[in-house]
């Protein structure tokens, strides 16, 4: 974690400063603790990477094997002590995401030269360089690195541990990554010039993620992606969007979308599975100016 990012981030129980502890550095923060001395709630930094979930222990209950593997790389004590407790405070929940987690960060690897993200990019070259941006569902960086060439400062947040493993072997000085569920006030009251959220409305309810955003831009620009593969079984949001009813609920959120993205368009995204296998999506995208 870089140190200039405490001037950002908040905690996510009651939206307080953070303090911080280092035990470990090497240009930025490897292994350390965020605290709020306001309601006493505690946030670790593993790799570093900020783990800013309101209960670690409930985070790591559906990753216990990433648990167990985080434990041992720990170096510093008190903060290996931190995650033992963490582990031992709750059963595991349901299924163990640790090893899809650690699928996908390798399908992504894989499908970096996909022709969707220079897509993107190129719809990304005419804008305008931002003081703060932020991007949902970062996953290994993929944008995140790119925008961090044109924009002053750059945040990424994704849930999985593993993917922002991968995001961190690049270093920037102006581009940080933190483990957070996308609804919570990660940056508190904070405004940013330009939010990506790029085929991510399958993973929360899509409605609570376009107001949560909305209240993030005053005056900016935010561009969403998305195939609209809401089939995941009992994983699935209880109320999906369409094409047209995800204009509808952005331009009642006071967003104005640019003509070029009015009608529906039609991007391919090609994830290579594995060496015989693909899975093709057909994806949307929507750029809107507040």
């Amino acid at each position: 974690m870089l140190e200039s990012s405490l001037e950002f981030l908040r905690c996510v129980c009651c939206g307080s400063k953070l303090e911080q502890t280092v035990f470990k550095s090497d240009k930025e923060i490897v292994e350390g603790i965020l605290e709020c001395k306001k309601c006493n709630a505690k946030y670790p930094i593993i790799e570093k990477i900020p783990i800013l979930w309101n209960d670690f222990s409930n985070y790591l209950s559906f990753r216990k094997k990433l648990g167990g593997k985080i434990y041992h790389i720990i170096e510093n004590s008190t903060l290996k002590q931190f995650c033992k407790t963490a582990l031992l405070k709750n059963d595991q929940i349901g299924d163990d995401r640790t090893a899809l987690e650690e699928r996908w960060s390798n399908i992504y690897q894989k499908s970096k030269s996909s022709k969707f993200y220079s897509y993107i990019k190129k719809n990304l070259d005419p804008v305008k360089k931002s003081n703060l941006v932020l991007e949902y569902g970062c996953s290994i960086g993929i944008m995140t690195s790119f925008l961090a060439k044109s924009h002053k400062t750059v945040f990424g947040i994704d849930r999985s541990f593993t993917a922002l493993r991968f995001a961190k072997k690049s270093y920037k000085d102006n581009l940080d990554y933190v483990v957070a569920d996308f609804l919570s006030p990660v940056f508190g009251k904070q405004f940013f010039d330009l939010v990506l959220a790029l085929n991510v409305l399958e993973l929360v309810e899509p409605k609570e993620l376009l107001q949560h955003i909305s209240k993030q831009i005053s005056n900016g620009l935010v561009i969403i992606s998305d195939p609209y593969d809401f089939d995941r079984g009992i994983h699935s949001v209880k109320n999906p969007l369409d094409e047209k009813s995800l204009r509808m609920n952005l331009e009642k959120l006071g967003f104005k979308i640019t003509s070029k993205t009015k009608t529906p368009m039609h991007i391919p995204w090609n994830l290579k599975l594995g060496p015989r296998t693909m899975l093709n999506y057909d994806v949307d995208l929507v750029i809107c100016k507040k």
